[in-house]
């Protein structure tokens, strides 16, 4: 059976501090897959996400969501077509709860008992999120904060997840907690997009995997194949 194609980029090019970042980039993600898009520092990976997300201009290409062009459109917009991004470094309301963090992830819905659920969830998912409810969230450490940053996004109910660079700047412990947490929810059906710097968890939990150096996609395939091609592994492994 033939998956839909839920997210389609055609020819993007984004152009970033005077400098091309992205070269005219090609990739979709199908409904109810997980695709990691892999690259070292630098290789255009965020100014692609936030791109698709309408932070930053097209300079050409365009962007299909649900089979229409989103091209110009703001993040506000797309989170109400259900389109979410957990941005790096996690982007929490510093100033505001838990709690208060987490209702904002919902405040376009108006179904009161099925938020109260969600939040439930959110707290079943992150324990640690529950046990700090009413704590102000730039309190947290930066594990928690990403912890928070998602369920926040999940909150949305989203039908595409967009996660990028999840793990970066956390502990062992808390990476495991991250990944762990990204296959539960891919478990479940959520369709996912994420960008990572740790290219072998991300090809170990992905369907399909894109490689970008220097603004350009350079290989694509499946994940588990990926993982294990020698060029993917001396590039991005350290072997």
């Amino acid at each position: 059976m033939t998956q839909n194609v839920l997210l389609k980029i055609k020819g993007l090019k984004v152009s970033y501090g005077g400098i091309q970042a992205v070269k005219g980039v090609d990739f979709e993600v199908r409904e109810g897959e997980l695709v990691s898009l892999i690259g070292s520092n630098g290789a255009g990976k965020t100014t692609t996400m936030k791109a698709i997300t309408g932070t930053l201009p097209l300079a050409a290409g365009d962007i299909e969501y649900l089979g229409k062009s989103i091209r110009g459109q703001g993040p506000w917009d797309l989170v109400k077509q259900g389109l979410v991004m957990v941005p790096e470094g996690r982007g929490v309301f510093t100033r505001m709860t838990i709690i208060e963090n987490l209702q904002m992830g919902a405040y376009l819905r108006n179904d009161k008992d099925g938020i109260a659920a969600d939040m439930e969830r959110m707290f079943t998912t992150f324990p640690r999120l529950k046990e700090r409810a009413h704590q102000l969230a730039g309190t947290m450490s930066g594990g928690e904060q990403q912890m928070l940053a998602m369920g926040r996004a999940l909150m949305s109910r989203p039908k595409v997840l967009l996660l990028d660079e999840p793990s970066m700047g956390l502990s062992p412990i808390m990476v495991d907690k991250i990944f762990e947490v990204v296959k539960d929810v891919y478990s479940q059906g959520m369709t996912l997009l994420l960008v990572e710097q740790n290219a072998s968890r991300a090809l170990a939990i992905a369907n399909r995997g894109y490689v970008m150096e220097s603004g350009i996609i350079t290989m694509t395939g499946n994940a588990q194949e990926m993982l294990h091609d020698p060029k993917v592994r001396a590039a991005y492994l350290g072997e």
